[in-house]
Order: C-alpha cells, then structure tokens, then sequence
C-alpha cells in the first residue's frame, strides 16, 4: 500500500488489515496506552473543500501518533493560484512525509501521487470518499462483529459516497442496495463493477432497497459545491428519506449511519437521527482510529 487514493485499489486483505489495526489504536487510546508511531512526522493537509472532521481527525491523529500535521489552505498555497498539481506533489515531496488532499477532483488526486515521492491520502473528492467507508466498515464490524451475511441499504444521491460504500461493503462480502432517483445514480462504471463482484442492486423503489437491511446508510441531497441545485434536488429527493416507514422494512436491530453533517427532515427524520445517534457518533468519532491505521500503515510500516 503506497497511497490510499481509492477503495478499489485495494484488496479485501489490506482493507481487513486497516480495520485490525484500527481496532488496536482504538483500543490502546481507550485505555491510556500512547503509540508514538509517528514520532518525526509530518503530514501536509491540503483543503480545497472545507472539513470539520476530516482536519480535525486527521490533526489529532498525527499528535497522537506523535507526528506533526499542518493545515495548508488552497487560499494560501500557489496550487489555488493556478500552480499544476505535479508541482506542488514535487515541491511538498521534499518538505513532507506524506500529503492528505480534500478537493473536488478525482484526478488532482491521482497526479499528486504520481508526481510525487511520498504518500497521498484522499481525505474526499466529488467521485469517492474511501477514508469515510474505513471508518464505516470499523463501525459496522464494532456493531454487527462480522460482514457475513449483512446488507447495507444507501438511499439518496449515488454520490461519492454510495460510489466508496459499494466498493468498501462489497470487498467485505456484503450484499448493498442503493435507492435513488434514476437521474443521481452512482458511477456507471462502478456500479457494473459491483454487480459483477457481488450482490448489488440500484433501484428508485426505497422499500425494496430497504428491506431486510442490516444498515442504512444516508447522505444529505446537495453536498458541498451543490448548493445551487438544493432546491431542484429537495425535489427530485422527495420521499428519499430515512424515516419510521424505511426502519420497519429493515431488521428490527438495523444500524443507521451518516457521514454528516446531517439535514434533520430532510434526508434523515429527526426521531430517527436522534434513536441511532450513538451509532452514527461512534462512526465518527472511527474516522480518527481509522485514519490514524492508515497512516501507521503508509508511514510506519515500510
């Protein structure tokens, strides 16, 4: 493993590893045990896109793996001013230790890593978000204690994140259903993938998509850079809605997940986001346990 750029590029056995390891620093942290695994280094974060918990977990899990993490702002770094990718990759390659990047595009992404000598990290683009799904996938093993026989219901916009959950939960073994609009489906590409590797459907029909499910999974309907369309897509989203009716198709003991933040009646009820709420802060709080595994894995073990 030599960046984490996308799910797909890794194996279910490297994605299990992440998830141990990340069980392990949970577990030491719980418990007053420090790994200074990291002790010397430092990571770069580049946000094109604004974080709450993206900076925040990743910052923290840098001090307490030891290391060192600096905030660099788009506003303040020549690549918002039109310097290439390829550059900044080389320039920061000489500086840094590894580089986390939250932008829009995929394939700023990918030139960093191929431009550069050391580590890249996708901390979210418009077309995945692979370390949000480690962490949903710690989650769901934490709650579920296996992926055997489980199904993961996605109901919203076919996002970057029902794009990541596809890979993530299908590499685990797990059957997914994703309801959404025809017009908002996920990555074409993706979706064939998915089908062709597992047990995947994509339907507009929400309570098929719902039934017999062992997690249910939403998202807000405009995500960031989409805010113009919010009034086009409240109504193409209509009825897309993790409510009461959508929990009583899934099993009694479903999960409810969020990458937040969260639009209370809008994609998620109120009642419910508030009856799972430990669920879906335990997901969060596991961005930081699992991006720390990450980093231990691209930066420690070498």
């Amino acid at each position: 493993m030599k960046h984490l750029l996308k799910l797909s590029d890794l194996s279910s056995d490297e994605i299990i590893s992440i998830l141990n390891l990340a069980d392990q620093l949970k577990y030491e942290r719980k418990n007053g045990i420090e790994h200074p695994l990291l002790k010397g280094k430092t990571l770069g974060m580049i946000f094109q896109k604004s974080s709450t918990r993206t900076r925040v977990s990743f910052e923290t899990g840098m001090y307490q793996l030891g290391g060192n993490a600096l905030f660099l702002s788009s506003r303040d770094l020549q690549i918002g001013r039109g310097e290439p990718a390829q550059d900044t990759a080389r320039v920061l390659s000489r500086y840094l230790d590894a580089i986390m990047i939250r932008t829009f595009d995929q394939s700023e992404v990918e030139s960093l890593a191929e431009y550069g000598s050391i580590p890249i990290i996708n901390g979210l683009t418009d077309y995945c978000h692979p370390c949000q799904v480690l962490a949903d996938l710690m989650t769901i093993r934490e709650y579920k204690h296996s992926f055997k026989d489980l199904k993961l219901t996605f109901i919203g916009d076919g996002n970057n994140m029902a794009n990541s959950l596809m890979v993530g939960c299908i590499k685990m073994g797990m059957s997914v259903a994703i309801a959404c609009p025809e017009d908002y489906q996920p990555d074409a590409a993706l979706m064939k993938w998915a089908a062709e590797n597992g047990n995947f459907t994509c339907t507009p029909n929400v309570p098929e998509a719902a039934k017999d499910a062992d997690v249910l999974y939403t998202d807000v309907w405009a995500s960031m850079g989409q805010e113009g369309e919010a009034t086009k897509r409240q109504r193409a989203f209509e009825g897309y809605q993790v409510n009461e009716t959508v929990m009583a198709a899934a099993h009694a003991d479903a999960i409810v997940q969020h990458c937040l933040p969260a639009h209370r009646g809008e994609e998620i009820t109120a009642e419910v986001f508030e009856a799972h709420a430990n669920e879906i802060f335990d997901e969060a709080e596991n961005r930081l346990h699992a991006q720390k595994a990450v980093l231990v894995k691209l930066l420690a073990e070498k």
